[in-house]
């Protein structure tokens, strides 16, 4: 739909994303309206907005994924169009169609295209058609096990088993022979319908020690497209990314110009305009390159685009949806010196990446040039346990790699917040690795290589009690993340005193920490999925359950050898911190 230039927006989304949006909007003079949970009263982006309309209860199913809620607030508001942001609904083609049936501006692509790309077996399909090289897979959804196995044999191990919808790495298995294939096949299947709605999944050759290497496309209604140069996001931990940079570092030129038509080929077959990102996993050998996905919305990591190119993707997508064409020709594009992003995670590295939420209490931003600050909270505001860890990113700018790694560095390092751990530190010390240094990473190097240590999060617990001491420890509920605190000493009113002060300040009640037969949940969470039955034997490191909670899934497993004497917990159910979930008792 094009017409007249876009003079209302709602943005249909929240965090950082939605921030950024609401001030691409007020830079082109459009008046911007927001969209929140009631767990996201008053929020950052809240407040930069216009004016808000309230969707619906914390669960985002009820909230940030009710298309009908959505439509009416852009309708209620006096909206002529909706940007989705990136995540949620930014890739749901029923989302696009619904907008478009209502009178709006969708600010991306068409739902067809939507449609073609968010199913990877069709995205398959149609990069072959493109000329655009994949890696052997299967053709079609597969089906039972069986077909599984055929599939693998015949193009090879080890074999990716990959959610055909849906994306962030969610859903994907890595089976190396065939007696790991069944387990992967099902855990894939678990995941992707639990995060997706569907189940499908399809089979492809796993690529060992690869670079991730995508590609920034944009494309107007008109039919012009153009690419914004490349972009390396190596630095993952189980397929999410955690830092981002570009150009992509130390690629051949010819296997960078192939990747940059490729994606033009591709975006061209399918009529693709807006903001879209064409990813490719390149050989560790730097030969050659593969299609993974194209990505079609705004990227977490556009800001390292812009950076060095000078272009303001948000406002390039919101004037392309009312009808302006792309605004520069492809020689005018201009790569300078080179940006690298840290994604900023409420998440205890130290203890596996645990999703961590809470309130901000201390946020200080770091003060020097050529940074930028893409945040969606501020201090004061809370990091809610219903929604990604993400809650902002830190992007530096140097005129070569090695000046933009080093600054990077170093504000990750001033970087202040308390009230919730983060990975700043952690991806503080990755930018002095040297393999990172020198651009000889991978996509495995992050888990492989670079493990993180107890100082990479700012607290630990307490140290145990000395032997013979009397003392005891209670949970300090904090949101979702509790405390364990050790009390010694004589139990008077003092340090009853002591332990009620810190129960006020988290805003919970205190409670013993649960015995090794009680399985409890560590944090406010949905079962994603039940490993064992009532009466199952189990051994010490046994999976139980899996738990998923912004955007994560955590297994539990069971702390000592027993028998599953009760579950109190189904999938799909949401739990709060410290319920019991499972119970074990000795085996006869």
């Amino acid at each position: 739909m094009t017409g007249a230039p876009i003079r209302s927006l709602l943005v249909a989304n929240r965090g950082e994303v939605a921030v950024r949006v609401i001030r691409a909007a007020h830079e082109m003079g459009i008046r911007a309206v927001a969209i929140y949970s009631e767990a996201d009263a008053g929020a950052l982006w809240v407040r930069r907005a216009d004016a808000a309309r309230c969707i619906g209860p914390a669960p985002a199913r009820q909230s940030y994924l009710d298309i009908a809620a959505i439509i009416a607030a852009a309708l209620d508001a006096g909206c002529d169009a909706v940007h989705p942001g990136y995540g949620l609904l930014s890739e749901n083609a029923d989302f696009a169609q619904a907008v478009a049936d209502a009178g709006l501006r969708f600010v991306g692509p068409s739902p067809a295209a939507i449609v073609t790309l968010g199913d990877k077996v069709a995205a398959r399909r149609a990069a072959v058609a493109a000329g655009v090289p994949v890696l052997p897979g299967s053709e079609d959804a597969v089906g039972d096990a069986d077909e599984a196995l055929r599939v693998a044999e015949s193009i090879g191990w080890p074999v990716a088993v990959k959610a055909s919808f849906g994306g962030g790495g969610r859903g994907m298995r890595i089976a190396r022979d065939r007696s790991a294939l069944g387990q992967a096949l099902a855990q894939a299947r678990g995941e992707a319908g639990a995060a997706f709605g569907r189940d499908e999944v399809f089979i492809e050759r796993y690529l060992d020690r690869p670079r991730h290497v995508e590609v920034q496309v944009l494309g107007d209604q008109q039919g012009t497209i153009i690419h914004l140069g490349d972009r390396d996001c190596s630095v993952q931990r189980r397929h999410q990314k955690l830092m981002e940079e570009a150009p992509a570092a130390n690629l051949p030129h010819a296997l960078r110009a192939a990747m940059h038509e490729a994606a033009l080929r591709l975006s061209r077959h399918v009529g693709y305009h807006s903001a879209g990102t064409v990813e490719f996993l390149v050989d560790a050998q730097g030969k050659g390159f593969f299609f993974l996905e194209m990505n079609t919305r705004l990227q977490v990591e556009h800001g390292v685009t812009e950076l060095v190119t000078g272009v303001d993707l948000v406002k390039a997508q919101i004037a392309i949806a009312g009808g302006a064409p792309v605004p520069l020709a492809q020689e005018d594009v201009r790569v300078s010196g080179h940006a690298i992003q840290a994604r900023i995670a409420a998440e205890d590295v130290a203890n596996g990446f645990r999703p961590s939420p809470g309130p901000i209490r201390r946020l200080r931003l770091p003060l020097g040039p050529w940074l930028r600050f893409d945040f969606g909270f501020e201090e004061g505001d809370a990091v809610s346990p219903h929604y990604d860890s993400m809650f902002g990113k830190v992007q530096a700018w140097g005129a070569t790699r090695d000046e933009a790694r080093i600054r990077l560095g170093l504000a990750l390092r001033e970087l202040d917040v308390t009230g919730v751990p983060t990975t700043a530190r952690y991806l503080s010390r990755l930018t002095g690795e040297p393999d990172f240094a020198a651009m000889a990473h991978d996509t495995g190097s992050a888990e492989r290589d670079w493990p993180p240590r107890q100082n990479d999060s700012p607290a630990s617990l307490p140290p145990a009690p000395a032997a013979g001491s009397q003392g005891r420890r209670v949970v300090v509920p904090w949101g979702a993340a509790d405390t364990t605190v050790a009390i010694h000493g004589r139990r008077d009113d003092s340090a009853r005193a002591a332990v009620r002060r810190a129960v006020r300040e988290a805003g919970g009640e205190a409670r013993p920490s649960e015995g090794p037969g009680r399985i409890a949940a560590p944090m406010d969470a949905v079962v994603a999925r039940i490993s064992v039955a009532v009466g199952a034997e189990v051994s010490t490191g046994d999976e139980l359950l899996v738990l998923e909670a912004m955007k994560m899934e955590m297994p539990i497993t069971a702390v000592r050898a027993g028998r599953v004497a009760a579950i109190s917990a189904a999938a799909g159910q949401a739990v709060r911190a410290g319920a019991i979930l499972i119970m074990l008792e000795q085996a006869p």
